[in-house]
């Protein structure tokens, strides 16, 4: 995506609304993640990516998209890159995540928002509610 103005900021607004999927994820084995990527076993993936992000988001609203890439060398730590589909309300983000062995790292390839506004701040604060809205509420315990 050609980077402007806003895309910074809709980039950490992405990254800190799916930060829980992400370190669920860091949680499977780097080895475990590359095999996958390399034996094209997209479905296996799907379904990781699938039950790290029901335990934050309603269902379908983060997905694995269309593959991903790794990166493993002799002499460094292995880093995996997974094609994410984001899809609250009225928008569809389609993102690339990196994960390392100690942070993660997102951006975003391409965003569509199904009624765009004139206004590109207005669809920024349109995607950050879509988002939040598209979390599970954590409620506290109810006292008896």
């Amino acid at each position: 995506m050609k980077k402007c103005t806003y895309s910074i900021e809709r980039e950490k607004i992405v990254a800190q609304a799916i930060s829980p999927v992400a370190s669920e994820l860091r949680l499977l084995d780097a080895g475990d993640l590359i095999s996958l990527l390399r034996l094209e076993c997209y479905g296996s993936l799907a379904d990781l990516v699938s039950s790290a992000a029901e335990l934050y988001f309603h269902p379908g609203t983060v997905s694995f998209g269309a593959g991903g890439d790794y990166k493993l060398e002799w002499d460094g730590a292995p880093e995996v890159v997974l094609d994410l589909e984001i899809k609250p309300r009225g928008v569809s983000v389609y993102a690339r995540l990196t994960l390392a062995y100690s942070k993660a790292g997102l951006e975003i390839d391409h965003i569509s928002f199904q009624e765009p506004m004139d206004n590109p701040d207005d669809n920024t604060a349109f995607l950050a509610r879509s988002l939040q809205e598209a979390k599970f509420a954590r409620t506290g315990a109810s006292s008896m």
